[in-house]
């Protein structure tokens, strides 16, 4: 059963650093994009949205810092994990990056172990089910990692593409999710399918979560979405 991806957005305008990077990510599980500089980075991330950030803080044109400002300050984006890389060493640059809104800060030359560590951390907080762990809300416990979902003891049978939605919902219980983040999220921008295709999906995770009682935990907010609870 393929599991979603989480999607890390690397930016950093050295092509060595880019290419272990990617290579080292990809081979975690994680689906990649890259950029090389401040503006390609904007523009990637107005278009899709990642889960993750790493991002260089020397950058030509738009530096780092004001790409993490820019990202942090608006309500779509803000709550992206960022870690920033850095040569710079001294406290005052490690506090100037945080307070700029960055989630971590690793300083160059940084271990690639520890730098994939620091991004499973973030992600562990961020997007739980991407990296296999397990999920609850009320009666429902969803595991990432064996891909079985049980409500009030019972195993429910789901589908790989209604057990993505709720791991979508289930890391951010009360979000409401428009039917577009939802195809971005469960099928990916690079698979055509029709918004209706979600309500179908959603109806049949309904049906399954209440085949044994129970209420239907799921909402819809008329004009917006799907939220759990």
């Amino acid at each position: 059963m393929r599991q979603v991806q989480p999607h890390v957005l690397i930016v950093e305008d050295e092509p060595s650093q880019r290419a272990v990077l990617s290579y080292n990510l990809e081979s975690e599980g994680f689906r990649i994009s890259e950029a090389e500089d401040g503006d390609a980075a904007l523009l990637m991330v107005s278009e899709e949205v990642p889960d993750l950030i790493v991002l260089d803080w020397m950058l030509p044109g738009v530096t780092g810092i004001e790409i993490c400002r820019r990202i942090k300050s608006r309500p779509e984006t803000r709550d992206v994990p960022i870690i920033m890389l850095s040569a710079r060493s001294e406290e005052v640059d490690r506090v100037r990056g945080l307070e700029t809104g960055a989630d971590d800060y690793v300083v160059k030359p940084y271990s690639v172990t520890e730098l994939m560590a620091r991004v499973k951390g973030q992600l562990r907080r961020s997007r739980p089910a991407g990296v296999g762990e397990t999920l609850s809300y009320e009666d429902i416990t969803l595991d990432a990692e064996t891909h079985r979902v049980h409500r009030d003891g019972h195993l429910l049978k789901l589908g790989p593409t209604e057990f993505r939605l709720l791991a979508t919902f289930m890391e951010k219980p009360g979000r409401v999710w428009s039917r577009e983040q939802l195809l971005d999220r469960v099928w990916g921008r690079d698979v055509y399918v029709d918004t209706r295709t979600v309500d179908v999906h959603i109806g049949r995770l309904r049906k399954v979560l209440c085949a044994h009682g129970g209420d239907d935990p799921l909402r819809t907010v008329r004009g917006a979405g799907y939220a759990l609870g």
